[in-house]
């Protein structure tokens, strides 16, 4: 199904799955876009914490939920890729609990090491996966055009709603873009990006590593556009961001991301849009900022 993008998927799926009251579990932290979408139907949202693996099983924090909102591909915002182990578990725990997933497919068409592990909705066999995908990410969030794969015994219902609530989405873009696929532009944009941003994440971790020792632990990243530098403790991460802001650089701290205290403070970076000269101007400033904070507590 086309749909204008992840937040009409969201709010389509919530609408037809969810009755006000019924649990919905999400990452923690996780991308707040989703939460908001649940809650304004009048669900109870149950943050599930996220590991080096991906998203923990929900366990008895998430029974009786109706729904998991989880993002296996790239983690938003910790950057994880959730193991094949984790992803096996968390379909025979919705199998058990009678759950469904809806599988946000962000950003992991850019992967820049490790083979790629097979998505949810491939893993599934119980028809348990609402599988969404965006363009905003691989060409531009102004397209408004995204889609949902939904198990066969949702399409119907899935069908009839889009009818009522706006009939259909974009269709002159569409047929462009679909030109675009088959006529195989489509695919070697996607290589020549994913070599440009695997030059910009380069740049960006060597001046990490040899200008950030100390201050900032950036984590690895097998995908997307952003990665995560994790605090020294009792480096307040809000405090961070504003020393970062006065030397032009922009970072965001995780806590936003977060419904309760995180065990570790840390910033979300992102690299994609900046060029490498830009990168390490970025990376020196940064560490002024951060030395100084650290000064200032001592």
């Amino acid at each position: 199904m086309i749909v204008s993008g992840t937040q009409e998927a969201l709010d389509l799926a919530g609408r037809l799955i969810l009755n006000p009251g019924d649990r919905v579990c999400v990452e923690e932290p996780g991308y707040p876009g989703a939460a908001m979408a649940f809650e304004a139907l009048g669900a109870r949202i149950c943050p599930v914490p996220v590991d080096s693996e991906g998203m923990e099983l929900p366990g008895p924090r998430g029974r009786k939920a109706k729904l998991v909102y989880v993002t296996p591909g790239h983690q938003f915002p910790v950057c994880t890729t959730m193991s094949l182990a984790r992803r096996l578990q968390l379909l025979e725990w919705a199998r058990r609990s009678c759950a469904l997933i809806f599988e946000d497919d962000y950003d992991s068409e850019f992967r820049y090491a490790g083979r790629p592990i097979p998505a949810l909705q491939g893993l599934d066999r119980q028809g348990s996966v609402i599988f969404s995908g965006s363009f905003s990410k691989v060409l531009f969030p102004a397209l408004r055009l995204g889609y949902l794969v939904l198990p066969p015994d949702l399409v119907e219902r899935f069908a009839a709603a889009k009818t009522i609530l706006n009939r259909h989405t974009a269709p002159f873009e569409q047929t462009v873009l679909c030109d675009f696929i088959v006529e195989g532009h489509f695919g070697r944009h996607l290589r020549r990006m994913r070599e440009v941003y695997a030059e910009r994440l380069s740049v960006l971790m060597e001046s990490a590593r040899r200008r950030l020792g100390g201050l900032l632990e950036l984590s690895s990243v097998e995908a997307g556009l952003q990665t995560v530098g994790w605090l020294p403790p009792g480096v307040d991460s809000e405090a961070a961001r504003k020393a970062a802001e006065t030397r032009k650089v922009e970072v965001i701290p995780l806590r936003g991301y977060a419904r309760n205290p995180l065990q570790r403070e840390g910033l979300q970076m992102g690299f994609a849009a900046v060029n490498p000269q830009e990168i390490r101007r970025g990376v020196h400033q940064l560490a002024l900022a951060l030395e100084e904070l650290t000064r200032s507590h001592l």
